[in-house]
């Protein structure tokens, strides 16, 4: 890969991260119900969703998912029904004592966070096709594609790790200056509706014929 090449791909990174979608909606919700520091495992679990979707697209499974409707439609739905759950979560969240709002709250297993990153990502099928409309674009087929799909993983991996931490410390900080239930509950309920609108605009996808 050349570096003119590779010089483009980072700037198609940094859009596609940049681009609000359920990964920063999931970021920011962390870093609002955690802490920057235990919140940052939700960014990590994306980082392992997006390494198994570059993987599908590298062993030519996207191919696959792009011309398989019921594959397409069977992991379309586990994301929906899965971002739903997280809006009903959001929803019921606690709300903290005003003497508690200048510490995050020790809640939330760094596992458990990691793995509702990964199911996040690894549960949106229109990101695998995207990746394989994409990534090939990049790719010099007289060279070993391999090391290719290596540098361009570990180029989106190191892009989205830094845009989610804006993600999650921004969040992390307006937690601080929530002193009233009456607060907390509205910005709990605004991620529940954002996680809601990601859900509905995922059951819109259609797989490209």
């Amino acid at each position: 890969m050349s570096i003119e090449t590779w010089l483009a791909f980072f700037v198609a990174c940094w859009i596609i991260s940049l681009s609000p979608g359920a990964g920063a909606i999931a970021s920011m919700s962390s870093g609002l119900n955690y802490g920057f520091a235990r919140g940052y495992w939700t960014a990590l679990g994306l980082q392992l969703g997006l390494v198994i979707q570059i993987a599908v697209v590298a062993a030519g499974v996207g191919a696959l998912l792009a011309t398989s409707a019921l594959a397409f439609s069977l992991i379309k739905w586990f994301g929906v029904l899965y971002l739903l759950y997280l809006a009903l979560r959001q929803w019921r969240a606690p709300t903290m004592q005003a003497d508690e709002t200048h510490a995050p709250r020790a809640l939330g297993q760094p596992l458990t966070l990691v793995f509702r990153g990964l199911l996040i990502n690894a549960s949106n099928p229109k990101a695998v096709v995207f990746m394989l409309a994409v990534l090939p674009q990049f790719l010099d087929v007289s060279q070993p594609l391999l090391s290719q799909y290596l540098i361009m993983g570990l180029t989106m991996i190191t892009v989205d790790l830094i845009v989610m931490a804006g993600y999650t410390g921004l969040a992390a900080r307006v937690l601080r200056l929530l002193r009233s239930p009456r607060q907390q509950r509205l910005l709990n309920r605004t991620f529940a509706g954002l996680f809601a609108a990601a859900a509905g605009m995922l059951t819109l996808v259609r797989r490209t014929a």
